[in-house]
């Protein structure tokens, strides 16, 4: 037998075993906050559209209008012929909003984390990070010629210990598994004038701050290096480094998923600069949020395993992972979609299901779910 269908057997064989196989769900209308599947009607309990612009009308119309605009495609990369007024227009929108020089435009999160670390460490630098960072900076970190060293979990005493001059720190600004925020202000302060700090701030951007600035304007602080991605609140995909003008220049001679990447569509772009206006001036979604999230404390505070967060992001304790899927699937059979988060994705013993609340729920689903998990824990026990 070939060694790699020996080794693809071995360790999907090994997955199965452990009971951490993955599978992929395909869904129809799963951008809104109720959809059907298997003949069932689900409210989705389970999305990263925390501001309910993945299904926005008038987002969608900005897209078709950026559609009739520029057409299609970018038809190359950006030093070629794929910047257009309307990425240039974006990333003006961005830098104005968020108080940056430049904004250098990515296809993903993943690909924008991996194209910084890889552009800017050299071999003898120093990578300090927060432990559970996001995959795609952890395996740029450990792809990179540079040391990297991980940092307890928002704990300022460990990463004082390991800083040395000349490091990169690197942070999320909302945690994505666990729904809490990082200790940024502290973090600056110990960085000081020996560290940059980079920032990603996934989960945070249009959510936290005035004018849903992100968790570093929320913290009262200025990274040296902000990464922001559009899959989240912004409801489309892609990602920006925020930067100042030395910066961007650099990563546009060097970020080779920046140079040889064909550029995001023109039309996108077009639909992510509307998106950028929705964001700071909607501010009812927000508001919708803190609402929402009051119901949900009021629903499963009680209930062991509840955590509490600032976020949209629920994080609910079970520990087994066994037990974690068959809750999610028992909460799916009465129509809440809920996602079951195991190991490698989380520590060992921290099974969990995470909930995500999103502007288009309304309290009531919120209600019905406490009530849901209410019963379904008391049974257990």
């Amino acid at each position: 037998m070939p060694v790699f269908k020996r080794r693809i057997d071995d360790a999907l064989s090994q997955r199965q075993t452990q009971g951490l196989t993955r599978k992929l769900n395909c869904l129809a209308s799963a951008n809104h906050v109720q959809f059907r599947a298997e003949d069932q009607s689900f409210i989705n309990f389970s999305s990263n559209d925390y501001l309910g612009l993945a299904s926005d009308k008038s987002l969608g119309k900005a897209w078709q209008h950026g559609i009739d605009l520029y057409g299609n495609g970018s038809a190359a990369s950006p030093l070629v012929t794929g910047f257009s007024v309307a990425h240039q227009e974006l990333e003006s929108a961005l830098c104005e909003w968020l108080g940056f020089e430049r904004a250098i435009l990515f296809s993903s999160g993943f690909s924008a984390n991996q194209a910084l670390l890889f552009s800017l460490l050299e071999k003898g630098d120093l990578l300090l990070q927060d432990k559970l960072n996001h995959a795609s900076l952890m395996e740029a970190g450990m792809l990179s010629p540079a040391t990297m060293k991980r940092f307890k979990h928002n704990d300022i005493r460990s990463l004082q210990m390991m800083l040395k001059e000349n490091a990169l720190v690197v942070t999320e600004g909302v945690f994505s598994m666990d729904g809490d925020l990082s200790p940024l202000r502290d973090i600056q302060a110990t960085c000081q004038s020996k560290a940059w700090l980079m920032v990603d701030d996934a989960h945070g951007i249009g959510v936290l701050g005035s004018e849903g600035r992100g968790s570093c304007q929320h913290a009262g602080i200025k990274p040296d290096v902000l990464v922001v991605t559009f899959g989240k609140a912004f409801g489309l995909s892609g990602a920006a480094i925020l930067c100042d003008s030395q910066v961007g220049d650099y990563l546009t001679q060097f970020a080779r998923h920046h140079v040889y990447s064909t550029a995001i569509p023109p039309s996108q772009a077009h639909a992510l600069a509307h998106a950028v206006g929705m964001l700071r001036t909607e501010q009812w979604r927000r508001d919708k949020l803190a609402e929402l999230q009051n119901a949900y404390r009021a629903a499963c505070g009680p209930l062991p395993g509840y955590v509490e967060t600032q976020t949209p992001i629920k994080p609910f304790i079970i520990g087994d992972s066994a037990k974690s899927l068959d809750v999610a699937q028992q909460l799916k059979r009465q129509g809440h979609w809920v996602t079951a988060i195991r190991p490698p994705t989380v520590a060992k013993n921290t099974a969990r299901l995470r909930f995500t609340l999103t502007t288009n729920h309304t309290v009531d689903d919120v209600k019905a779910l406490g009530q849901s998990l209410t019963r379904l824990l008391e049974g257990m026990e």
